[in-house]
This record gives C-alpha cells, sequence and structure tokens, in this order.
C-alpha cells in the first residue's frame, strides 16, 4: 500500500538566501536582507499556491538556517514530512548581487547537508503515492550520490507509473558542460516533461541550428517544452510543435525565480487537468508575475490570481 503523498512530489537544496537591500551591490551593502531559495522548494510554493497538494523533501542543517527555511517552506502549505534537519551538517548559503541590474549569485554549498544525500534517503512509498515527480538538474550537479538519488527516485516513479517531470537548470558554476550533458541528456529521455530553457538546449545539444534542436526534441518519448524561444514558449509533442506567446509582465523587478513560476504553474495546469497548450498559459501568467516582485519565490501567485487573468475578469478595485 502506496504511502499517503502529495499529487506534485520535488526533492532538493534549497539555501539561505543573503541579498543587498535597494539592489545595492554587496561590496557596498551595510547590511543583508535574509531569506532562501532553492528551484525544488521555489516550485514546491508555487504549486501549492495555486492549490495543487505538494511536498518538497531534502536535507538541511540542523542550524538557524535549516530551520528557518523549513518553517517557511511548512508554512506556506507544502508537505515537508520527508525533509531532515541533520545534526552536526550546515545548510548551503548563497548571496545574490544585483548592481546596475546585473545579476551574480555566489555560491556556498561544498559540504553541505544537501551534498550529502543518497539513494537510501528516499521513502518510495512517498514517490509512489504522487502523481508527478518533478527534479532538476541542480540537484544532479552538486554531488554524485545526489546525482544517484535522483536517478532512483526517477526509477522508482517511472516503475510505480508516476509521470515525471524533468528541468535541466543548467547551472555551469557547478560542472562543466560536458559532465552535465552526460547525466541530463539521459534525464530528459526518460522524462514525460520535459522542460528547458532554449538556451538551455543550445548549450546541451552544442549547436545553435534551431531545426536540429528542434528534431532532437521531437524523437524524445515525452512532451517538451521549451520557453524562451523568443518571446513564446514551444511544445513538441512527437512531430508536432505549437508555439504559445509568452504573457507580458507589465514591469520586471527581479527575473529569478521565473523559470520556477513558470514550471509550477505548468505542473499545476496539468495535475488540474488542463490541456498541456492551456497549462502552458498558465505557467506564462505565473512566470510573468513572479519577474514583478523580488525574490526567488515570494512574488509566486495564487490561483485566484492565474484564473482573474485566464479568463480576463475585471477586477473590482473600491
Amino acid at each position: 500500500m502506496a504511502a499517503q503523498s502529495p499529487d506534485l512530489i520535488t526533492f532538493g537544496e534549497s539555501m539561505a538566501l543573503c541579498m543587498a537591500p535597494d539592489y545595492k551591490g554587496l561590496d557596498q551593502a551595510a547590511s543583508l536582507e535574509l531569506t532562501f531559495g532553492g528551484a525544488e522548494s521555489n516550485l514546491a510554493i508555487g504549486a501549492a499556491r495555486l492549490g495543487v497538494s505538494s511536498g518538497w523533501f531534502g536535507a538541511l542543517g540542523d542550524d538557524p538556517f535549516g530551520l528557518r527555511i523549513l518553517k517557511a517552506i511548512r508554512g506556506e502549505g507544502v508537505d515537508v514530512s520527508r525533509a531532515r534537519l541533520v545534526p552536526g551538517e550546515q545548510t548551503g548559503v548563497m548571496f545574490r548581487d544585483n548592481p546596475g541590474g546585473k545579476l551574480s549569485v555566489y555560491y556556498y554549498r561544498r559540504h553541505s547537508a544537501a551534498s550529502r544525500m543518497k539513494p537510501s534517503d528516499l521513502d518510495a512509498d512517498y514517490i509512489r503515492g504522487s502523481r508527478l515527480l518533478h527534479v532538476t538538474g541542480i540537484t544532479c550537479a552538486i554531488s554524485e550520490s545526489a546525482r544517484d538519488t535522483v536517478r532512483e527516485a526517477v526509477r522508482i516513479a517511472k516503475e510505480a507509473g508516476v509521470k515525471v517531470s524533468f528541468d535541466p537548470n543548467l547551472r555551469l558554476k557547478l560542472w562543466s558542460i560536458g559532465e552535465a550533458r552526460e547525466v541530463l541528456l539521459p534525464l530528459a529521455e526518460q522524462a514525460d516533461y520535459f522542460l528547458p530553457g532554449y538556451d538551455e538546449l543550445q548549450l546541451l545539444y552544442d549547436t545553435t541550428d534551431e531545426d536540429a534542436i528542434f528534431d532532437r526534441l521531437a524523437k524524445l518519448p515525452g512532451v517538451s517544452v521549451v520557453k524562451g524561444v523568443g518571446e513564446t514558449t514551444v511544445i513538441v509533442e512527437g512531430g508536432k510543435r505549437t508555439v504559445v506567446p509568452f504573457h507580458k509582465a507589465e514591469k520586471v523587478v527581479d527575473t529569478v525565480g521565473a523559470g520556477d513560476g513558470f514550471c509550477a504553474g505548468l505542473l499545476a495546469g496539468l495535475l488540474k487537468g488542463y490541456p498541456i497548450e492551456e497549462a502552458v498559459r498558465i505557467a506564462s501568467i505565473c512566470g510573468s508575475l513572479v519577474v514583478q516582485g523580488r525574490g526567488d519565490w515570494e512574488a509566486t501567485p495564487d490561483w485566484r490570481t492565474v484564473e482573474r487573468i485566464l479568463t480576463d475578469r475585471a477586477r473590482v478595485e473600491r
């Protein structure tokens, strides 16, 4: 009997995030804002706000950062029953620098609790009881044991008939493109939903030839949803391509987290029963709203907001 599980499950590393206020450079800031971020927890929070039951697990240090992160994710309605605070281990930390609108991220995550995750940490029944498992290339990049954990989680899900979503989330500060290709391309072949950015595909497939890229995607067994093809998203399902225009943002405050918000909207739409094209529209709305606020996940919308935009209902302000 499979365990009681949320519909959407994801896992990976969440880190404390330090940012300078008012977009100052880190070298000019007298104080820092403390929050947290991580592609997988960003997505889990986004899905929960959209009314989808979601769960996130990972290893955090048993320290003030880890405790703060765990409490915050739980407070957003995400199931964290399989997450762990590990005594004697540390929570990763990242610093964001954004002077003049030019973003840089500095990671301090080596030997973090999350980097030590291993396949035996997985609760197989928890995965089997879900409807969709979402994994990212970031977890694969942080250590070999974390990489093995992703592979094992995907194996468990596929054997149980649980759909698998995969965002390559290519981070070349964490590993080389050669290492990334060796790991990420096989995962793309296993995914029911492959969610790359077009810029990532050019690096992974080592070509800028659009036809060559889409020919390779057409051979994948699952559905590919390619972000950032000009001002559109392109759905590739077998030999068919469907182009969906972006939902344009009124303003851009902070682009970090846009991809996670997009993926949260897409998966929430699919789990709510929307067809793939409509789910991409939901995803695009979520991504556009995320960039209009500051932080990795703080501006992710709730379902009421998305539904209003989706149906173009006029908002009564007074």
